[in-house]
């Protein structure tokens, strides 16, 4: 038999949150609210303690502008201040609709918008933002907008959105950088099996000629304002079969990794509840969502999709994730696991039967999909087990720095591990240093591409041994730098050496939850400095000095004594503080070296007396 797969997966315990509550039925009745209001509208209401913010669906975009990059744009580039605590991402830009920015941004600038959003926040525990078809990506765009602002303003308020026949949004990075925050739990995508508009930007702006982008035009409003659907239909009697099949060929390009370029700029973010008339089912899997949306797509045509884009209020009835699981006739046989069966009822309430081509296909894709999300809670209990095999590691590290601090060299455990000499305790230091690294880099990896729960990253058990190993390893990691000449090839290490690792767990740290012990001052130095940067900050600081004696450009050199003065003012205010350990003010240390160099500079050159005329000696304590 198979291995049984657990229920309580993300996407499953979503769908069943959605069935068992008014979220669905008190959205979209907000939505219908909001449509049948003025273009370009929206609409609040409060549900005791729960806040419903609707957009309209009757907006003007350009779906498919000139640009072949599918009008793509930095989410940070279109209104300053907007999008400035959104998360940049890596390598890759994180690029959304510029059409559809520009909506949101619209909203935002509205008076209104921003004194409904300030009583929301400041008198609701929570905020519902849903949107029909053009109004789906403003209410993504608002969540995201206030989930970001969130954690600079250390706001309560819980956040989710619900859309229904939105479009594509943003690009793969925009998709990562939304998992990573962990906020993916945060959207739910409603689909309906034809509706084209959720799959329409998978074809590239290049498939069409400048009339469609006026004939999609019409057709949206047909599609979300009924009273425009006769004129729609008529015009759109010839060319509407030939926009669905082009459509229908990139999806399906895409659903098998398929494609050009211009045919893999959007991709899916969050949890799609796909609806049918026999039920729904509910998919967080990017890659399965992708395929799903060809596989319920197959037998659909130009007249269905319009028909499916304006019927989410009957879908919305029938949602009820109870009815999937009790439905009594199926067609698996009895020597089955229970998990094919409920795949094969699953399978059934999207209307795909074993004879359907993609049935195969189709049952192989959300097998895999839910392995992955039911795994998360092994994954868990494995990296716990993996956790507690790394702390011998740690400890051999805690002892090496021990035995440097009381050495008689008086160089500490900085100084010590950057200028050793061959030696079996050096070499297993630095081992022991990259296994450590390994460990979290592969715990990163995994959380990142969904294999872990969802607040894994605000355990307190990871958050504080991910802070304890980035004050233990990140002093080692920059003696390496240094020892190894890297940063006369690439830079200073805090810009251009650091690991992502140890950005990623100053995140975590920044976003515990603070106790008022916390706050308290040390009577004693820490064990840790508690800057992991600090030694590179001293690197860059001696570098400027050395700087600064072969400078002969006044205003390089004024600045040059404006960062070195920043640095000084900073360590002697961490080490008043005793936020720093011992090794920090042993004699031979380099902060010590640093010190001493200052302080011969400036009782040595006039020069800075004109610059700092506060200058005397005996500042640098």
């Amino acid at each position: 038999m198979k291995h049984e797969t657990s229920p309580f997966e993300s996407s499953e315990t979503l769908a069943t949150l959605l069935a068992s509550t008014p979220l669905l039925e008190e959205s979209w009745r907000l939505c219908s609210h909001a449509n049948a209001a003025a273009q370009g509208s929206f609409s609040v209401s409060r549900v005791g303690e729960v806040a419903y913010v609707a957009f309209s669906a009757v907006q003007t975009v350009g779906i498919w502008p000139e640009d072949r990059r599918g009008n793509l744009v930095e989410i940070q580039s279109v209104c300053e201040g907007v999008f400035d605590s959104f998360p940049r991402g890596g390598e890759e830009a994180v690029m959304v609709h510029g059409g559809l920015l520009q909506l949101f941004v619209l909203f935002y600038n509205s008076q209104i918008f921003q004194q409904k959003i300030l009583e929301i926040v400041n008198e609701c525990k929570s905020v519902v933002f849903t949107g029909h078809s053009l109004g789906g990506p403003i209410a993504s765009l608002s969540a995201l907008w206030l989930l970001s602002n969130i954690q600079t303003n250390s706001s309560s308020i819980t956040v989710f959105c619900i859309t229904y026949g939105s479009p594509m949004l943003g690009n793969e990075p925009f998709s990562q950088v939304i998992l990573q925050e962990r906020w993916a739990g945060n959207f739910c995508h409603v689909v309906a099996r034809h509706d084209l508009l959720p799959r329409l930007l998978f074809a590239p702006s290049y498939m069409f000629d400048s009339q469609f982008h006026a004939l999609f035009q019409l057709w949206h409003l047909s599609m979300t304002a009924p009273y425009f659907g006769q004129i729609g239909l008529q015009i759109l009697v010839e060319k509407k079969d030939e926009l669905f099949n082009k459509v229908l060929a990139c999806v399906a390009c895409r659903s098998r990794g398929g494609g050009d370029q211009e045919t893999s700029l959007f991709w899916p973010f969050g949890s799609y509840l796909f609806c049918t008339d026999k039920g729904t089912i509910c998919l967080d899997n990017e890659g399965a969502i992708v395929k799903f949306l060809y596989f319920i797509m197959m037998k659909g045509s130009a007249t269905s999709c319009i028909e499916d884009h304006l019927e989410y209020g009957k879908y919305v009835e029938k949602a009820c994730w109870q009815y999937l699981l009790k439905r009594s006739s199926v067609d698996a046989c009895f020597d089955e696991s229970s998990n094919d069966a409920g795949i094969t009822l699953a399978l059934q309430s999207l209307e795909l039967t074993t004879q359907e081509p993609a049935y195969g296909d189709a049952k192989d894709c959300l097998l895999k999909a839910r392995q992955l999300g039911c795994n998360r809670n092994l994954n868990n209990a494995k990296m716990a087990v993996n956790l507690a095999k790394i702390t011998p590691l740690r400890a051999q590290i805690e002892w090496y720095k021990a035995f440097c601090d009381d050495s008689d060299e008086k160089l500490g455990y900085y100084d010590s591990f950057k200028l050793r000499t061959a030696s079996k305790k050096g070499t297993k230091v630095s081992l022991n240093r990259l296994r450590l690294g390994w460990f979290w880099d592969e715990l990163i990896n995994m959380l990142q591409t969904n294999k872990l729960t969802h607040d894994f990253h605000k355990l307190p058990k990871y958050v504080n041994a991910a802070q304890f190993y980035k004050l233990l390893v990140e002093p080692l990691e920059i003696a390496e730098y240094y020892r190894n000449g890297e940063h006369k090839k690439k830079g200073h290490y805090i810009e251009h050496g650091r690991e992502r690792r140890f950005k990623i767990f100053d995140k975590w740290w920044r976003d515990r939850k603070v106790g008022d012990e916390e706050n308290n001052p040390r009577s004693k130095f820490a064990s840790l400095t508690q800057d992991s940067c600090f030694w590179a900050r001293v690197e860059e600081a001696r570098d400027c000095l050395y700087q600064f004696r072969g400078e002969t450009e006044k205003g390089n050199r004024t600045l040059l004594l404006e960062k070195i003065e920043k640095f000084e003012q900073y360590a002697s205010s961490m080490v008043n503080r005793k936020e720093v350990s011992i090794d920090v003010l042993a004699e031979n240390s380099s902060y010590n070296l640093f010190r001493e160099e200052w302080k011969e500079l400036k009782s040595q050159s006039q020069l800075l007396q004109p610059h700092f005329p506060g200058f005397q000696d005996g500042m640098v304590q």
